[in-house]
């Protein structure tokens, strides 16, 4: 991908809630581990009493099956997952032709890290259009 441009797909994303405490994000990275299910991004944060989540995962299906029997309140939704290429100015590239199709971005969530190539999460107004727009 390396001097290519951003690459756009249709993924699951799990939307929960549990109880917040101390140590629940290693509760659940421990299940889901165990269940052999990989984690490509988590979004985390707190409110008074529970815990918030996005996940994308490997196996959305049996992911599903083991946060519920955590007892987490799960939510399965369509997003966009779009890898863009780790270069100054190409997020703005993508949103840009988001913003030109009339695309409004609910919601996004997503790291570069340090290779070469970042992938962010949107929940969009049109995810079909949205990743025909950012293929295109």
């Amino acid at each position: 991908m390396e001097g290519g441009m951003a690459k756009a797909k249709k993924v699951k994303n799990l939307s929960f809630t549990l109880p917040n405490k101390v140590g629940l994000l290693c509760d659940i990275s421990s299940a889901l581990a165990n269940a052999k299910i990989g984690i490509n991004a988590v979004y985390a944060y707190d409110t008074e009493d529970r815990a918030c989540f996005m996940l994308a995962v490997d196996r959305p299906a049996r992911a599903l099956k083991v946060l519920a029997g955590m007892g987490a309140e799960i939510k399965e939704e369509d997003m966009v997952a779009v890898e863009i290429p780790h270069r100054v100015g190409e997020l703005m590239k993508v949103t840009k032709k988001l913003a030109d199709a009339g695309i409004n971005i609910a919601l996004t969530y997503g790291t570069t890290g340090t290779g070469k190539v970042g992938t962010c999460f949107f929940k969009t107004a049109d995810n079909k259009k949205a990743i025909r727009v950012i293929n295109k």
